[in-house]
C-alpha cells in the first residue's frame, strides 16, 4: 500500500513475510458474551491474533455474564458499563482516559485499536493521542444512518459530525467495504483502508442441518423455511421482511419463517407474522444450526456497514436475498451465488423474493454456489490483513489528528 490518505485506498490483500509479535490495546464497547456482530467479529479477530503470539490487551465494560465465556482475552481491563436504552443486554463503558493515560505509561503498548465510538472508545482515542502513540479505529456501526428510524433524523449531521471527528483522530479507520469507503470519503472521513470480515466457514455449514431441529419447528423434509437472524429493531428494514413473507406465502402456502434475534419489535413482528416461529437470540452452534436447517434467507436491511449474518448465511448453504452493498455487494453475483436489489428498490426486493419460492432449481444452484464464495473469506486470513495494516502505521511517522 502506498498511503492512508487517498480515498481510493487499495484494499489490504495479505501479508507474506512473518513479523514481529506486537503488543496491541484493543477497546470496546461490546464483546462476547454479548451477541451482535461487532462483538463476535471482533471476537474472532482477537483469537487469531493471540494465536499468532501478539500480546492484546482487550479494554471493555464489565458484562453480568463475564464467567460464562470459555474465549476472554488472557489480558483485560474491565471498566463500567452503562446500560443502553432498550437493549439492556448491552453497555456502554464509561470514560476513563486518566486511567488508560496511567495504564499505557506504565507498560506502553505499540499501538492502540479502538473498535466502537462510545465513551470508553472516546477516552481511548484521546489518551492514545495525549501519548504519542499509533491508532487505528474501525467503522463497524452505522449511528448516523439509525437516526433515520427513531424519529430523530435531525441529528443525523450532528452524529455523523462526531463520528468524523472521532475517526479523522485516528491514523487509519478501517472499514469492511468498497461502498462504505467511498460514502466516508464523501462525507470528509480521512486515512480509510478497506480490511476485509471474515467467516468461519467450519462452524456456518451444511454440513450442521438438522432435520431434529426442523421438526422441533414443525416442518417437514421438503417443506421450505425462510430465515431470518438479526436485531429486532427499526433500522433492520422489518416491515419489508414483512411484506417479503406474505408475497412468498402467497405463492407457497407452506413457506415458514423462522425468526432468530431479540430487539424492541419482537412484538410487533410476531403480531404483523403470527405464523412466524420466534426463536430469540441464538449464538454459537445452536445458531449454525439454525442457520443449516432453513432454505432461503431473506436480509432486508439498508443501514449495515458489513452484515455479518450474509456470509453466515451463505457459508450455511442459504439462497440468500440482499440489497446490493455492504457484505452483499462484496460477496454475492446477481443470480449465480445469490439475488441483489438496487439498494432501497423494496419492489425488486419482493420481486425477487417471489422468485426464490417459484424457481427450485435456481434456490438449488444459489445454495451450492453461495457456499463456495465464503470458502475464501477465513479468518486468520483477516487477521494477517490487520497485521499488514498496523505493521504499516508502525512504520510512518503518525498522520492523524489530536484530541
Amino acid at each position: 500500500m502506498n498511503t492512508f490518505d487517498a480515498c481510493d485506498t487499495p484494499r489490504v490483500e495479505h501479508l507474506c513475510a512473518p513479523r514481529p509479535r506486537l503488543r496491541v490495546a484493543v477497546v470496546t464497547e461490546t464483546y462476547p458474551p454479548e451477541v451482535n456482530g461487532v462483538a463476535v467479529t471482533l471476537q474472532q479477530l482477537v483469537v487469531r491474533l493471540q494465536a499468532s503470539q501478539h500480546a492484546i490487551q482487550l479494554i471493555r465494560p464489565r458484562q453480568p455474564l463475564d464467567d460464562a465465556d470459555p474465549k476472554a482475552c488472557n489480558d483485560e481491563l474491565l471498566v463500567r458499563g452503562l446500560e443502553i436504552p432498550r437493549y439492556p443486554q448491552l453497555r456502554l463503558g464509561m470514560p476513563i482516559r486518566r486511567a488508560l493515560v496511567a495504564q499505557w505509561t506504565r507498560q506502553r503498548p505499540d499501538l492502540v485499536h479502538v473498535a466502537t465510538e462510545g465513551p470508553l472508545g472516546w477516552s481511548a482515542v484521546k489518551a492514545a493521542r495525549q501519548l504519542g502513540l499509533p491508532l487505528s479505529t474501525d467503522f463497524r456501526t452505522n449511528f448516523h444512518a439509525y437516526s433515520e428510524h427513531y424519529g430523530i433524523g435531525w441529528l443525523r449531521k450532528p452524529i455523523a459530525a462526531y463520528l468524523r471527528r472521532f475517526h479523522n483522530l485516528a491514523d487509519c479507520t478501517m472499514v469492511p467495504s468498497n461502498d462504505l469507503l467511498q460514502d466516508l470519503c464523501a462525507q470528509g472521513f480521512e486515512r480509510l483502508m478497506v480490511v476485509a470480515r471474515g467467516v468461519d466457514a467450519h462452524r456456518f455449514s451444511p454440513a450442521h442441518r438438522s432435520e431434529a431441529l426442523r421438526a422441533r419447528w414443525g416442518v417437514s423434509p421438503d417443506q421450505p423455511v425462510m430465515l431470518s437472524v438479526g436485531r429486532l429493531a427499526r433500522e433492520k428494514n422489518l416491515d419489508l421482511l414483512v411484506r417479503c413473507w406474505h408475497a412468498m406465502r402467497a405463492q407457497r402456502p407452506d413457506l415458514k419463517l423462522v425468526v432468530v434475534g431479540d430487539g424492541p419489535l419482537r412484538g410487533l413482528l410476531a403480531q404483523n407474522c403470527p405464523d412466524a416461529l420466534m426463536v430469540g437470540a441464538q449464538g454459537g452452534d445452536e445458531l449454525a444450526r439454525h442457520y443449516a436447517s432453513a432454505d432461503v434467507f431473506v436480509f432486508p436491511s439498508v443501514t449495515e456497514t458489513y452484515g455479518n449474518v450474509t456470509p453466515e448465511a451463505l457459508a450455511s448453504g442459504l439462497a440468500v436475498l440482499a440489497f446490493d452493498y455492504a457484505a452483499a455487494a462484496e460477496l454475492i453475483r446477481h443470480g449465480d451465488n445469490g439475488l441483489l436489489a438496487p439498494r432501497g428498490d423494496e419492489a425488486t426486493f419482493i420481486r425477487s423474493a417471489i422468485e426464490m419460492v417459484n424457481n427450485p432449481a435456481l434456490v438449488q444452484r444459489l445454495r451450492e454456489r453461495g457456499r463456495a464464495t465464503t470458502l475464501t473469506q477465513d479468518w486468520a486470513q483477516i487477521a494477517r490483513q490487520v497485521e499488514t495494516v498496523w505493521h504499516q502505521l508502525l512504520a510512518r511517522p503518525s498522520s492523524g489528528g489530536r484530541a
